[in-house]
């Protein structure tokens, strides 16, 4: 989210720059040419840029000697970083199987995909991959009997296929496209809109966009979006995001002449996102505040000229989604009073809360959807963490339930009121994402497009287990792996987890993990708290004060794993990115005794900075603030960068990160990569595997997935003693896709 292979040249790195900084590179390119020629033997670091910054929390003193790291463009950070990726990518290259790992991602990877179709003006609007597409295509069609016509194709916007669609939104007549771009990876969104018929796009360009997709009103005159001001030079990658504005473009105008729709120069924090309604008459702006799972509801009459921002729900009390709108009254899922959340139907015209009718009420699964669809609503449950979906009447009435293909995860279900069809996709650990078309009024579900099996699935099974935590609580895990293994203790295990920001982890297809286990691997998921498996209270019970219940978690998955003679420290393995990867730090730091190996990616590592570098501020909701002295004191307890101890011996790990990550930026890693590096007294190595040209994930080329799937790997192979006998031949058919060897 690959080649960053590269070891950059001083000097285009650095152009004419002085003898001292070129000095100081060659010592870093030297330590990085010496550590790897001993990879087999104790590995010699790079020196890391220290300093003597410490700074007074609250009256506590933190020493932070890698603070010269935050400025990843210096040019001590430069030559650091330059010198680690040589070090990790001279250790991957010496590993055998490494070769052969990747071919064989390359020919699973080799099948068409597809994404779930959306229907406007009649005409039908969805995405196709070949198979080793960098990017996914848009086409579009006016029957699904016809042959699709080419509409929007990013790989012939950078030779790497760098530069991704990253949102859109197509007119009510099915004529026009607004379209937002980021390049490598970055958060940063451009947009543009493209006359559908002739291809061909328009003169408008919006910039600056950041966290908002476009809605178009219903005249297709224009479009709402959001946007921050243009940044200071240089602070683009990691300056801190406050004021989103709410703006309306008409189309054929420069942006400078966008209508200001909503602000708030009071609330630098708040996020406004603007909707038009299906029926076109209403404009609904969702304002939140952060990640925090609470918002307001305000909205704007579109029939009245310049009338007014209306504020139908301005407590911030809980959260609500727009589903839809029968005229005045608006239907919304909300976890107010419900924890795993109901629909409910508020009257505009009489917007007292005493006047709030329940249309769904709450059921022992937590509710994550509502599509409103051919008179009916789609509603999506997690029962146990896999997917349910129910239909009701508008009147809430009961009107049955979807069936699906297994243990699995589905979603889609958009349309409109009107239509009678919609379209879903599911998927699960063995199953890939394949697109259904539901029949609304038969109740009836008919495949629109299935890939091509490049596995047997009867070959593989899942299971799901419960096992308590540190506290009692019950954790749902589920476990997929190759029928007939031993339970001896001898496989090697990776276990995934996340818990955060209400986020649900479910089972899914992944090219990756089924080449994992096509090696021998076992791939687990602990569904911890934190996450919305069980709804508000799973969300609570893994966030700011209760944060070390996510960690207690996990490590209690890691131990019914060993318990169970699944797998043994030796031989398992921890990962997760983003909010995971802060999970996998915690638990090396807590429990370095535990796994054999550890991957963590992305990740927020230091947990007293975090809110001060692009939209970290907005999740202060999920772990409080080390301005705030009680949020501190339980930071620093867990803090992956503040918990590494000196002299101890720490599991084989591959830090990995991204140079454009605009998200959680890459000093993260950097600072927590360098401290571990120090403090290891151990043998396994600690790497880190810095991509250039790539974000924090989303838009992440395929050539890059599959080269980082494969140095992942490669790491684990090589750090449990795994070997990579096990991987299925493969042949090439007739149309040059990739087919398993009969047995």
């Amino acid at each position: 989210m690959i080649d960053s292979r590269i070891h950059v040249s001083y000097l285009k790195l650095f152009g004419n720059k002085s003898r001292v900084s070129m000095l100081a590179l060659a010592i870093f390119t030297l330590a990085a040419m010496g550590a790897a020629a001993r990879a087999e033997d104790k590995i010699a670091y790079p020196s890391a840029p220290k300093c003597d910054q410490t700074d007074d929390y609250h009256g506590t003193k933190v020493a932070d000697p890698f603070r010269k790291l935050e400025d990843p463009d210096s040019p001590e950070s430069r030559g650091w970083i330059d010198a680690e990726n040589k070090l990790t990518f001279g250790f991957l290259e010496k590993i055998a199987g490494r070769d052969k790992i990747k071919q064989r991602l390359t020919e699973m990877w080799d099948f068409e995909r597809y994404g779930t179709p959306s229907k406007h003006g009649g005409r039908y609007f969805f995405s196709k991959n070949n198979g080793l597409q960098n990017q996914s295509v848009m086409y579009w069609t006016p029957s699904l009997s016809e042959e699709p016509k080419l509409l929007l194709d990013p790989n012939t916007l950078s030779s790497d296929g760098t530069v991704a669609l990253s949102g859109m939104d197509i007119s009510e007549d099915g004529k026009l496209l607004a379209y937002g771009l980021s390049a490598s990876g970055s958060d940063w969104q451009e947009w543009r809109v493209k006359d559908i018929d002739s291809g061909k796009d328009r003169d408008d360009l919006i910039k600056w966009v950041k966290f908002s997709g476009a809605s178009w009103t219903h005249d297709g005159k224009g479009f709402f979006y959001s946007r921050y001001d243009e940044p200071r030079a240089g602070e683009e990658l990691k300056g801190t995001n406050y004021f989103q504005k709410l703006f309306y473009h008409k189309l054929g105008t420069p942006q400078s002449d966008d209508k200001l729709v909503y602000e708030r120069k009071d609330e630098k924090e708040w996020e406004f996102s603007g909707n038009v309604s299906d029926d076109g008459k209403y404009m609904i702006i969702t304002i939140s505040h952060g990640t925090e799972r609470k918002n307001l509801i305000f909205y704007k009459d579109l029939q009245k000229a310049d009338g007014p921002v209306v504020e139908l729900i301005k407590d911030w009390e809980a959260q609500f989604d727009f589903v839809d709108n029968d005229g005045t009254t608006f239907w919304f899922r909300t976890d107010l009073d419900a924890p795993r959340s109901r629909l409910i139907a508020i009257d505009t015209a009489k917007p007292e809360r005493a006047n709030w009718k329940e249309v769904i009420p709450q059921t022992a699964d937590a509710l994550q959807g509502v599509g409103a669809v051919g008179g009916k609503f789609f509603a999506s449950y997690l029962k146990d963490a896999r997917s349910v979906i129910k239909t009701y009447g508008t009147d809430g009435k009961p009107a049955g339930e979807v069936e699906l293909p297994g243990i699995g995860s589905a979603g889609g279900f958009g349309g409109k009121m009107g239509d009678k069809e919609t379209f879903y996709s599911y998927t699960s650990f063995t199953y890939p994402a394949t697109i259904f078309r539901y029949d609304v009024a038969a109740g009836k579900s008919s495949v629109f497009k299935q890939p091509k099996m490049m596995i047997k699935p009867d070959d593989y099974e899942t299971k799901q287990v419960f096992y308590n935590s540190k506290d009692g609580t019950k954790i749902p895990m589920f476990i997929t792996h190759k029928k007939g293994i031993k339970l001896d203790g001898n496989n090697p295990t990776f276990l995934y987890g996340y818990g955060g920001f209400d986020i649900s982890i479910t089972p899914s297809y992944s090219v990756s993990n089924v080449v994992w286990m096509e090696m021998g691997g076992v791939y687990a998921i602990a569904n911890i708290r934190g996450g919305g498996e069980y709804g508000k209270d799973w969300h609570d019970g893994g966030k700011k004060l209760k944060k070390q219940n996510c960690f207690d978690d996990f490590i209690a998955a890691a131990e019914w794993l060993i318990a169970n003679k699944y797998t043994s420290t030796p031989k398992l393995a921890i990962g997760g990115g983003s909010n995971g990867g802060l999970l996998v730090g915690a638990c090396i730091t807590q429990r370095p005794d535990l796994y054999g190996a550890a991957l963590p990616a992305v990740g927020v590592m230091d947990m007293l900075r975090f809110h001060k570098f692009t939209i970290g501020w907005a999740w202060t909701s999920d772990y409080g603030s080390a301005d705030n002295d009680e949020d501190f004191k339980a930071l620093i307890k867990y803090s992956p960068l503040h918990n590494i101890k000196p002299n101890t011996k720490y599991p084989a790990t591959m830090v990995t990160t991204a140079d454009h990550d605009d998200r959680v930026v890459p000093a993260h890693s950097f600072k927590f990569a360098a401290a571990l590096q120090e403090a290891n007294s151990g043998p396994n190595p600690t790497l880190i595997r810095i991509e250039t040209k790539a974000g924090h994930g989303a838009g992440k080329p395929t050539s890059k997935i599959i080269e980082e799937s494969a140095d992942r790997w490669a790491f684990l192979v090589k750090t449990l003693n795994m070997n990579v006998d096990n991987l299925v031949p493969a042949t090439a058919d007739q149309s040059g896709k990739a087919k398993e060897k009969t047995q």
